[in-house]
């Protein structure tokens, strides 16, 4: 008997017994069912746990914050970290070690302006100020590689752009930074804030267009009996996209090179003396690592700690949020495996019945010649048929229960009713944002996973009531009544 005749032979045995067949494959589609949409539902917990984490941070960015472990390091043949008795300490052949490890793409110093003194000025006279807090200065050759964009211009180039004159990148919202001057400090005109309107709810425009209007920085020692200034040309090449992903800093701050804004700490101590609070040049209290996927970030996180440094990444949230899903995920599966459990038990009695009214059919086969290998893999095909059977429906189920919850507001409101239901929704799958995110979500795999395990679990489950039909006597198989 050829494998064909085997399949069409057992075919025809599931389809005399149509109620029966129904019943267990139903309880099969069940099981299967459950067992998808509850994965479905961990599936797009983490999905909106992941597009809520890329909304707070870049999930490929790692900040390293200053410290140390005590002891040097060597990475890539190069000591770093002074001596054994020594801090290791995030400076310039820190960053650079950093940028030699594995999976690390770029690394970069963020270096604020807070401790500086002075003035950002344009317009007549110097009208239209802004705090020189807002300057940052970062690696020129780091920005492309971070993952900045530009809106216009160009990057930030090595070489001298004249005497007295710093490169600057501006972002979407730097001119908001700039006060009218002329105007009372208890004036509202004397502000514009992004996404301020007039009376007309027309949007009002900042006081200065920063790629436009010359710009001087003028640092001062703030001393009024003997005050010092001394200013710098700001040359605007290019502006940046806005991305919060990688730091608030994107959207409205003056961005130069670091060795520019070394200078202008350098010169403020200058100006300012022993008490200008500037913190030592060679140092950084922050730096920013990008790796080069976010499986790799926990590695590289790691390799970081180990010389001693603090860091702060969006994946260590995301590996707190990830097991808290993983718990919940295999309790759902735990529950929908049960159900399984029971329709397996429903195959081995199902096959059982079957071979108990078919014990003359066997013994006919058995007297002919068949062999037993052949009839065991007869009652295996009818029950992995009815395994794979269930897996399809329950499949089909599954995806209409998932396009259901996903458009469940939609649907409400085509028959005329209506609600906010985030709270129901949300308490399925992840935090639902008005359709935004997917309450179940239902990947190939996972249909492909489903619909074999669902198939094995009919062949496992036919077993059993197989090797009982293979050990009936011919004999008395043929008297069988």
């Amino acid at each position: 008997m050829k494998i064909f005749d085997l399949f069409a032979l057992s075919a025809r045995n599931l389809a005399r017994r149509k109620g029966r067949t129904a019943l267990t494959v139903i309880g099969v589609a069940v099981g299967t069912c459950l067992i998808i949409v509850m994965i479905s539902f961990g599936l797009a917990m983490n999905q909106a746990n992941e597009e809520m984490l890329a909304s707070w941070g870049d999930l490929t960015q790692i900040e390293v914050y200053g410290g140390g472990s005590g002891y040097a390091v060597s990475i890539g043949g190069t000591t770093v970290g002074g001596s054994s008795d020594e801090r290791a300490v995030l400076n310039d052949d820190m960053i650079q070690s950093f940028r030699q490890m594995d999976h690390v793409v770029t690394a970069t110093p963020f270096y604020q302006g807070y401790s500086l003194n002075g003035t950002i000025t344009t317009g007549s006279s110097g009208r239209y100020s802004a705090s020189v807090g807002n300057v940052v200065g970062v690696y020129s050759d780091a920005m492309e590689a971070m993952g900045f964009t530009l809106a216009s211009g160009s990057w930030l180039a090595d070489g001298s752009y004249g005497r007295d004159v710093i490169p600057v990148l501006v972002c979407e919202q730097t001119g908001y930074n700039f006060e009218d001057t002329r105007k009372s400090y208890r004036s509202q005109n004397r502000y514009r804030y992004y996404g301020q309107t007039d009376a007309m709810g027309n949007l009002l425009p900042p006081f200065v267009d920063v790629l436009k209007d010359d710009m001087t920085l003028t640092l001062s020692n703030g001393d009024t009996e003997n005050p010092k200034e001394q200013s710098w040309k700001l040359k605007v090449v290019g502006s940046i996209n806005p991305d919060t992903s990688k730091g608030w800093w994107t959207q409205s701050s003056f961005i130069m090179r670091i060795e520019d804004m070394k200078m202008l700490m350098e010169e403020y101590k200058d100006l300012a003396g022993s008490d200008s609070g500037v913190s030592s040049t060679n140092t950084y209290d922050t730096v920013y690592v990008k790796v080069d996927d976010m499986e790799n970030v926990e590695d590289v996180d790691k390799a970081i700690q180990d010389l001693g440094f603090s860091t702060y990444s969006m994946t260590q949230q995301r590996d707190a949020m990830q097991q808290q899903v993983a718990q919940l995920m295999m309790i759902l599966g735990c529950l929908a495996a049960f159900s399984l459990l029971v329709a397996a038990l429903n195959i081995i009695n199902t096959m059982t019945m079957a071979i108990y009214e078919r014990t003359r059919e066997i013994g006919v086969m058995k007297v002919l010649g068949c062999a037993l290998g052949k009839i065991r893999t007869m009652f295996l095909i009818e029950s992995g048929f009815i395994g794979l059977i269930g897996g399809i429906v329950g499949v089909l189920v599954s995806l209409a229960v998932s396009f259901v919850l996903n458009n469940l507001s939609m649907i409400l409101s085509l028959f005329g009713s209506g609600g906010d239901l985030s709270g129901v929704l949300s308490s399925l799958g992840g935090y639902y944002m008005g359709g935004g995110s997917a309450v179940s979500v239902v990947p190939p795999w996972l249909v492909l996973l489903a619909l074999t395990f669902a198939t094995v679990i009919g062949l496992v489950a036919g077993i059993l009531p197989a090797n009982r039909a293979v050990k009936i006597s011919a004999l008395e198989a043929i008297r069988h009544e």
